[in-house]
């Protein structure tokens, strides 16, 4: 068999994965793997303006398909630009493979030009990582690379390439199984404990079901509306496990934790058995650990048992896929009486609605709500960055379907939406893609302005614009007596800056700006109804915060109710 480069070797083991796109930015010791791809006719190479920016289209594409994304970058500066996104997609469990450029290995430890040791700096961000030293072992491992980051939980995984390896020849022979040793997800929940739910959920009287981001990873959602649907149990969902189980069902509680709804905090507050499923018990979740839900049976099913029983006691443990053990949980449950359990939540559904003080004013969560009624009928996608307008677009656009909304939750990255957004339309293109912004995160990497316009993603940016870090600015008004330090955008003589509606144009894109309430819905009208990327700029009273609001470190029943 005849040998080819390490950058061929790479490029085919791409095609047997499946791969048709890149995000990328080229250097130095990329060349011999960016010349290959130059040629290449499957697998197109999306050129970001930086690298964060392109690990976290990867990342949107990857969540959006349910595809795993793939991102490249030059060595040192390159490479440790994308250990934001890395992180990112590490905290939110996104299958991602990063591809680095590397020294040649005989420089590997000189300091040489351009050096950055990747294996050590993600070594705590990645599922996996790799410094291949031996082209002979390069397809063996992408094999495993991608493996690893779909399978079990999945998450980030890092080749590191050195340039000289690129260059080097071998035969290409692609394994077609991967063997870890050590590395056994368990897919198949136990049949004992599964039963032991069935059984516990005959006695309970007030069973609420905590929903995830593991149900969308597992593709578990029809599974979870049968089970809800077939025992009459409520559902709160994560932030990542918005579009898990649809909005508009009676059933539902939204979400639930810091800025979630007062009756899904009360629901599992007064709860008598919750079943937690592909959900962590996130510090944002629970509030004052040693509160929460302080007489319910815990029931936890998650294909990562180091998850269990890390932050809250369980009861009931279940390790496997999502999917598969609500399948076999299903089998054995049957509809119970929660008649009075269901008084008490319409009741709180009833008293404590999310809501906001209209006024003169645009307010932020108005834009939200006529975002979603002008697209429910469509194909559309959410991505956001993050903050107050994260907040909102999780409260005020209501989630039918999974993979509909992308964020940022782990890490809470400011600046992952627009690129997100780029990575989820290529990945989507029948989608409409907008991404919710505000005006501090939108500034983190806007320069991919520059991808969307050169390559014709007709992404939608709504920045919802109060001059202020608006987030940071809501906990010093509530909890620093409004000492502002260095939250407002636009102090001194620094107005209107950027001007998006200037800079959208410049980049060739189209910039829109409004200040009136009445011109909310024909400006989103003619957004969606224009070609090409958009950033609609929109003026949203400067102090309004996001409520409900669990004040830090108290019970998740404890809230601020406030309306600005």
């Amino acid at each position: 068999m005849a040998k080819i480069t390490g950058a061929e070797i790479m490029v085919k083991s791409l095609h047997e994965e499946g791969v048709r796109h890149i995000f990328g930015y080229p250097g130095g010791v990329l060349l011999p793997l960016c010349d290959r791809l130059f040629d290449e006719k499957e697998i197109k190479f999306h050129l970001t303006r930086h690298e964060q920016g392109a690990v976290h289209a990867a990342d949107g594409y990857a969540r959006a398909t349910g595809e795993v994304g793939v991102c490249v970058a030059t060595s040192g500066p390159g490479a440790t630009n994308l250990v934001t996104g890395i992180a990112t997609a590490y905290m939110d469990s996104i299958p991602i493979v990063a591809i680095t450029g590397q020294v040649k290995c005989t420089l590997i430890g000189n300091d040489a030009f351009q050096e950055a040791d990747m294996v050590g700096i993600t070594r705590p961000i990645t599922k996996h990582n790799y410094l291949v030293k031996d082209v002979k072992e390069l397809a063996r491992t992408v094999k495993e690379a991608f493996h690893i980051a779909r399978s079990g939980r999945p998450g980030p995984v890092l080749i590191d390439l050195p340039v000289d390896v690129q260059m080097n020849g071998a035969e290409f022979k692609y394994p077609r199984t991967v063997s870890l040793k050590g590395y056994k997800p368990t897919y198949e929940g136990h049949p004992g404990q599964i039963k032991r739910i069935a059984q516990a959920l005959e006695k309970s009287k007030r069973p609420v079901i905590y929903a995830g981001g593991g149900i969308i990873l597992s593709g578990a959602e029809k599974e979870l509306t049968k089970l809800a649907r077939k025992t009459d149990i409520p559902v709160t969902t994560t932030m990542m496990g918005l579009g898990a189980f649809p909005e508009d069902d009676k059933l539902s509680l939204g979400m639930l934790g810091m800025h979630g709804t007062a009756y899904a905090n009360h629901a599992i507050q007064d709860s008598d058995m919750i079943i937690a499923v592909g959900a962590r018990f996130d510090d944002r979740v629970t509030g004052r650990l040693d509160a929460f839900a302080p007489n319910a049976l815990v029931v936890h099913i998650d294909i990562d048992p180091s998850s269990v029983s890390k932050n809250v006691h369980v009861d009931i443990p279940v390790i496997g896929d999502a999917r598969k053990i609500l399948r076999e949980l299903n089998k054995s449950v049957k509809k119970g009486d929660y008649t009075q359990w269901h008084r008490m939540i319409n009741k709180w559904k009833k008293e404590l609605p999310l809501r906001y003080k209209d006024g003169k004013t645009i307010k932020p969560q108005y834009v939200v709500e006529q975002i979603y009624q002008l697209t429910k009928d469509e194909d559309v996608i959410i991505t956001t960055e993050v903050g107050q307008n994260q907040m909102w677009a999780a409260q005020f656009f209501t989630y039918t379907k999974p993979r509909t909304w992308i964020s940022s939750g782990g890490l809470g990255t400011m600046g992952y939406g627009f690129p997100a957004a780029i990575g989820a339309q290529i990945g989507k293109p029948g989608s409409i893609v907008i991404d919710i912004a505000g005006d501090g995160s939108i500034q983190m990497n806007i320069q991919e302005l520059a991808t969307a316009v050169c390559e014709k993603i007709p992404v939608k940016v709504v920045i919802l614009n109060n001059g202020y870090l608006g987030m940071v600015r809501q906990w010093q008004e509530l909890f620093y007596d409004k000492r502002y330090a260095f939250t407002p955008l636009d102090a001194g003589k620094c107005t209107m800056c950027p001007d998006f509606v200037k800079l959208a144009e410049s980049f060739g894109a189209t910039g829109m700006r409004i200040t009136r309430k009445e011109e909310v819905v024909p400006a989103l009208k003619k957004m969606l109804k224009t070609k090409g990327p958009v950033m609609l700029d929109v003026l949203i009273d400067k102090e309004e915060n996001v409520f409900p609001m669990v004040p830090a470190g108290e019970a998740i029943n404890n809230m601020l109710h406030g309306l600005a």
